[in-house]
């Protein structure tokens, strides 16, 4: 075959760079849109904070979304000489930001190209983890060196819950090839097994109590005898995780009775005392940064009508720098005049995408909180299903953008802050032919077992049954699903005196 020229004409979907921006902007959450925000302040000159609590002013559109309705500012545009022939509204779909305007070079000057120094994270140091603890405790202990050596080992084979991942008989033969007695001595390994076991109990000794436990029975029996002697029940709580922890972890209470001999009552303030106790010591020292949540949307209540309202200061509100827009000069090529109007057209864009965000955000919270009204007024059973689809189907949007939008959006309402993305569940179908939300389902099972009898907790069969005469056919695998998402033990373990 020889090689020939076609013409095919065909259609594909391609977004513009502004197109670009305004769907990253709508993902970030509103942390990271204010870190977004203070970069373009920091890049662009044309951008500046729009610091005036006083006036409110719808914001424009039709390319001036960076103005407010202050006259001043409309006429320093018209004095400077601008057109919009000259700066246009689009780009072209096939080009990207460097293609038009010079990447801008203000962020080594003001010292935030490095994205280590920049950002909220690094205001603050990092948490303390549970193994710094301990070495800050064992610093103000008076120890020999090689007792030092040895504590540091054994916290450095300490996890995360405080628990020792290495036998006694491990820590001291890898410290043994370590440390050595003096050349002259017959034995040079003067290292023991005795003085190792003797450290451990210096590192158990230290807060978190129970910490450097080899196992659940002995952080346990830690705890217990770091308690006060006048402690009531601390020798029969003793007995039990000593002797009897075994049956007390399969809640056969009858059994307990009969080997401690003790009533039904009195073993009832023993397990008081155990369960008073931490399982996990090492989990008291936070390792992680705290993170606060900022609500996007506010959701109240005004004359009987649910109104939702933007959080402004999450959404930092920014307009043009007129002292630089006057330095715009008309039909002039020069290259920092040219300059000038590539930073003016990214300062609009932005601006412009930051308008779209805030307007999407609110139209989907709205149209969220108005088909979970039910919620708001009556809690979680009251759940609506609600999929991804109806909200864009409503908006006439793609569920892609709806996605984004609820991701990482919060919403401040009286019953608590909730992000986008809760308020949307699966469906089951009912016998009067309706449906129910797989969050109302949950809330459903949560109240029963909270409402259950100790003694005789209910099975998921049992919750499976109750649901199906509400009229909610959910299977039992069903129910074990949602009640283990809900991190609720099973009936056997819920089984109290």
């Amino acid at each position: 075959m020889k090689p020939s020229l076609q013409l095919r004409i065909g259609q594909s979907l391609t977004m513009t760079p502004q197109l670009q921006q305004a769907i990253r902007l709508l993902q970030l959450s509103s942390l990271e849109l204010q870190t977004e925000v203070q970069e373009a302040l920091e890049s662009n000159m044309m951008l500046e904070l729009d610091e005036d609590e006083g006036e409110e002013e719808a914001p424009a559109t039709n390319g001036e979304a960076e103005t407010t309705s202050n006259s001043s500012e409309a006429g320093t545009e018209a004095e400077s000489g601008l057109q919009q022939e000259n700066i246009p509204d689009d780009l072209p779909v096939d080009s990207v930001w460097d293609d038009i305007y010079d990447p801008l070079s203000y962020q080594g000057a003001t010292g935030s190209a490095d994205p280590d120094l920049n950002g909220y994270d690094n205001q603050s140091g990092p948490g303390e983890s549970l193994h710094d603890y301990l070495r800050w405790q064992l610093n103000l202990t008076p120890t020999s060196e090689t007792d030092r050596a040895i504590a540091l080992a054994i916290i450095d084979a300490l996890d995360d819950d405080g628990y020792l991942t290495l036998s006694l008989e491990e820590i001291h033969e890898s410290l043994s090839t370590d440390i050595k007695g003096e050349p002259d001595d017959d034995n040079t390994d003067t290292l023991g097994l005795d003085e190792v076991r003797a450290v451990l109990h210096i590192i158990q000794a230290m807060d978190p109590p129970g910490v450097a436990a080899t196992d659940l029975r002995e952080c346990l029996l830690i705890q217990l005898h770091q308690l006060p002697g006048d402690v009531a029940w601390k020798d029969a709580a003793h007995l039990v995780v000593d002797q009897h922890l075994q049956l007390l972890a399969a809640h056969d209470y009858n059994a307990l009775i009969r080997q401690t001999r003790l009533s039904r009552d009195e073993l009832q303030e023993v397990l008081n005392l155990i369960q008073s106790l931490n399982p996990r010591p090492g989990g008291q020292v936070q390792n992680t940064q705290p993170e606060y949540i900022i609500p996007d949307v506010y959701v109240k209540k005004d004359k009987g009508v649910w109104r939702v309202e933007l959080n402004g200061e999450a959404i930092p509100q920014l307009r043009i720098n007129s002292s630089y827009a006057q330095m715009v000069r008309r039909a002039d090529n020069s290259n920092d005049n040219n300059s000038l109007k590539s930073h003016l057209q990214e300062a609009r864009w932005f601006i412009k995408s930051l308008q779209s965000r805030s307007e999407t955000l609110l139209r989907v919270a709205s149209a969220i909180v108005e088909r979970q009204q039910a919620f708001l007024e009556h809690g979680e059973e009251a759940m609506k299903p609600l999929v991804l689809h109806d909200i864009a189907e409503a908006l006439g949007m793609h569920e892609s953008t709806i996605s984004r939008v609820t991701t990482r959006k919060y919403m401040h309402t009286p019953r608590g802050i909730f992000e986008l993305k809760y308020f949307f569940s699966s469906h089951v179908s009912t016998t009067m032919g309706g449906t129910a939300s797989s969050t109302s389902i949950r809330a459903q099972i949560k109240k029963l077992i909270s409402e259950e009898p100790p003694q005789k907790p209910l099975s998921d069969s049992k919750i499976a049954s109750i649901l199906s005469d509400r009229g909610i056919e959910v299977a039992r695998r069903t129910v074990a699903k949602y009640r283990e998402a809900m991190s609720i033990p099973p009936s056997n373990e819920r089984k109290h005196l």
